[in-house]
């Protein structure tokens, strides 16, 4: 990867359809599409997603969720990701999803991955697994993680998922408090943190938590910039310039929309290459 040529880095993308294991698109999908006002005949598939990176000179973090235990749904493999992310190389950056309730097994897979397929990070969403992430259940994979120093990401606040079904789909919103992520920052002071998505309806939380805790960023994925909230466009550009990341959340929003209302706020020249990719650069030990 040649981080000179590239324009962004996006840490935040879904690979949602397998190339190897076709599903059709799922309720949670369909819901998360309406939400975001988005819709394609089809989703893309892991190198449609590099090819569509490539063509704009942007890199990105690639992943899926594993909610196979949580919500029946299996997850667009953890192999697939690596090994499709290694043949795009230039542009994409594989992070894997383990269920954190899958216990010893889980902590081996974790392991498998890091050395054996080169995963960069691990991506958790609280809300679809249904955990909290400071449940001592999930410390033993965090060892892990915190072992190689990769980085773990964390989905907080509101949650497409869900948004607009019956009861939510299931999907319980207090999972994604970002203070639960505060108890794993302090035990794991090695594994840099992500924080997912302003975090509303608790930003000043993870504010909070990312001017207090060295390792913690917080990803600005989820969003069309013109909604984030005062607050966090104020420490984007003060203390927390060098903890924030671009993110999407692709397919669901994509690039030219986020950067198009990025270019309309009011960060300043000085920041906005940092966030765009500079942070990322030195997060994910890029080496430029």
């Amino acid at each position: 990867m040649n981080v000179d040529e590239l324009v962004a880095i996006d840490v935040h993308t879904h690979a949602e359809i397998s190339v190897r294991d076709p599903q059709p698109p799922t309720v949670f999908q369909e819901a998360a599409q309406k939400y975001f006002k988005h819709a394609h005949d089809s989703q893309p598939t892991i190198p449609q997603i590099a090819a569509y990176y490539r063509e704009r000179k942007m890199a990105c973090v690639i992943f899926s969720v594993d909610g196979l235990r949580a919500r029946g749904i299996k997850p667009v493999s953890n192999e697939e990701v690596a090994e499709l992310a290694a043949e795009n190389s230039d542009v994409m950056i594989p992070f894997a999803s383990i269920d954190p309730a899958s216990g010893a097994a889980g902590v081996r897979e974790a392991r498998r991955l890091i050395e054996h397929y080169g995963v960069k990070g691990f991506k958790f969403h609280p809300q679809f697994q249904e955990f909290f992430p400071d449940d001592r259940a999930a410390y033993p994979l965090y060892e892990v993680i915190a072992e190689h120093e990769l980085p773990a990401l964390f989905h907080t606040g509101h949650s497409g998922m869900g948004t607009g079904m019956p009861g939510g789909g299931g999907i319980r919103l207090k999972y994604g408090n970002p203070m639960h992520v505060d108890d794993v920052a302090v035990d794991f002071p090695t594994m840099p943190i992500i924080l997912a998505h302003p975090s509303w309806p608790w930003q000043d939380e993870a504010l909070s938590i990312a001017l207090h805790k060295p390792q913690v960023y917080i990803d600005l994925s989820g969003w069309s910039p013109k909604y984030f909230p005062p607050q966090l466009v104020q420490y984007a550009n003060t203390q927390l310039k060098r903890k924030m990341l671009f993110g999407t959340d692709y397919p669901l929003i994509t690039p030219e929309r986020w950067l198009a209302d990025f270019a309309k706020i009011d960060i300043r020249d000085d920041v906005r290459p940092l966030i765009l990719k500079r942070n990322a650069i030195d997060l994910l030990k890029l080496g430029a």
